[in-house]
């Protein structure tokens, strides 16, 4: 863009004296001084104009430049349109695409670039985005000797300077590249859910493990009686055999019963027959606790108690440990939630035996489990009197695989699995400290419908 410059008269008096025919004395004289003066200040502010027209021209020819690279090197096409599908403008990557010039291109309809089942498609999405609708779709184009790749396209709007739609900008790429991200995320998805699983069966083995000892020690001691009475009672079937062979002999019936010891067999009978009723009780709650930490049905929820699943859960952390604590229920009457019991006694687990272990070189370790209803929402909290935990532990006490055990004590799963657990059923659990040391979980549970559906195939 250029300007003309201009040039001013070189005898001005002169000139408006030919030109107005007028005499030349000093009035006149004056009277054209000051014409002069002011065709002088115009003259000035021409100059001024023309200056600043020149600093416009050439801002305005370096935003074009600068607008212009940045199209030519942007690797999406670019595809400006009218409101009827004619081609106004396109970069370099279309170009490429189509194998053609922009010569060619601008002012041709963009349907005559495209393969022909989406040349209806492509005219629609355009009347779409001119309408004011940003629209996307899959097109290809034709390129020299076949058709482009997939092209992903985002179709909107365009604005002249009065605000009023005037075309449509469409811009795209290839889908093939995206769709092997995706494929390849997906892959790498489904990957780490497997991982998930197995580290889940893990712990849970790690979990079952770590009970093992006490479990065991729970069904000998019911066990042991149990086999006890029926040894005593083969023997006490043996005295009632041989009694009623002999018992009919006349005369001899007293001393029958005082040599085989009726009288003591037939009052001892209720007791072992009770005794034996109590450990097979107890074993059956053993077993049927067992059976709740299985997760042999990951996907089922039903109404659970969590006072109960929490004592429950504080009798299997106990059997467990070696070193004892003072262990304080704290519970509001009547807390039920719609959860998987199972796994919910998983968390209880977790969290009571990571209580256990901080509060193992404490001379009077306390451990406390408070369950509150607040509204729509079941609490439960897990605290203790051990040293608490630091700044550190606390940005990471659920990262998977972080633990402060030793090597051999702990797998850093357990919180990590605890936090995924309370997720899906819709609820958070907080780590943080006492204000008198110690640390405390909060857990929240939601108590109205049904928690979000779990997967089948991750039990915790």
């Amino acid at each position: 863009m250029t300007t003309s410059k201009i040039s001013r008269p070189s005898n001005m008096i002169d000139l408006l004296s030919e030109s107005a025919g007028l005499p030349d004395d000093a009035h006149t004289e004056n009277m054209w001084l000051e014409v002069i003066h002011k065709v002088d200040e115009v003259y000035s502010d021409l100059i001024r104009y023309e200056s600043d027209l020149e600093i416009k021209n050439a801002e305005l020819e370096e935003a074009q430049q600068f607008i212009s690279s940045v199209i030519a090197s942007v690797s999406d096409i670019l595809v400006v349109c009218d409101e009827k599908g004619r081609i106004l403008q396109v970069n370099p990557a279309f170009q490429r695409i189509t194998g053609l010039g922009e010569d060619n291109l601008l002012g041709a309809s963009l349907a005559d670039f495209l393969i022909e089942e989406d040349r209806a498609s492509a005219l629609q999405k355009i009347a779409e985005g001119v309408a004011g609708t940003v629209t996307e779709c899959e097109l290809r184009f034709l390129a020299a000797d076949r058709a482009s790749d997939l092209m992903a396209i985002n179709c909107s709007a365009r604005f002249d300077h009065t605000g009023r739609r005037v075309g449509a900008v469409l811009t795209g790429r290839p889908i093939g590249e995206l769709k092997r991200a995706y494929e390849a995320l997906h892959r790498a998805h489904l990957e780490l859910q497997q991982a998930q699983r197995k580290l889940v069966e893990q712990e849970k083995m790690a979990s079952l493990g770590r009970l093992v000892a006490g479990v065991a020690h729970e069904l000998n001691n019911p066990i042991s009686f149990i086999y006890g009475n029926i040894h005593t009672l083969d023997k006490y079937r043996g005295a009632l055999t041989e009694f009623l062979a002999k018992s009919n002999a006349r005369g001899r019936e007293d001393e029958l019963r005082r040599r085989y010891k009726i009288d003591a067999i037939l009052a001892d009978l209720p007791s072992l027959i009770e005794g034996m009723m109590d450990g097979a009780v107890r074993i059956s709650d053993i077993v049927r606790n067992l059976r709740r930490l299985s997760f042999s049905r990951p996907a089922e929820t039903q109404r659970v108690d969590l006072e109960r699943i929490a004592r429950t859960a504080a009798n299997w952390a106990t059997r467990s440990k070696k070193t004892r604590a003072e262990i304080c229920f704290d519970c509001d009457a009547g807390v039920v939630v719609e959860a998987h019991e199972g796994q919910i006694h998983q968390v209880l687990v977790n969290l009571i035996d990571n209580a256990f272990d901080a509060t193992k070189d404490v001379a009077t370790p306390r451990i406390r489990v408070a369950i509150r209803k607040t509204r729509a929402r079941a609490e439960i909290v897990v605290e203790d009197n051990g040293r608490g935990l630091s700044d550190v532990v606390l940005d990471k006490v659920f990262e998977p695989f972080f633990t402060t055990k030793v090597v051999g004590e702990g797998t850093g799963l357990g919180l990590w699995i605890s936090y995924s657990i309370v997720k899906e059923h819709g609820g958070s659990i907080v780590a943080a400290n006492r204000p008198d040391g110690g640390a405390i979980f909060t857990v929240q549970l939601p108590m109205n419908g049904a928690p979000p559906q779990l997967r089948a195939d991750e039990g915790g």
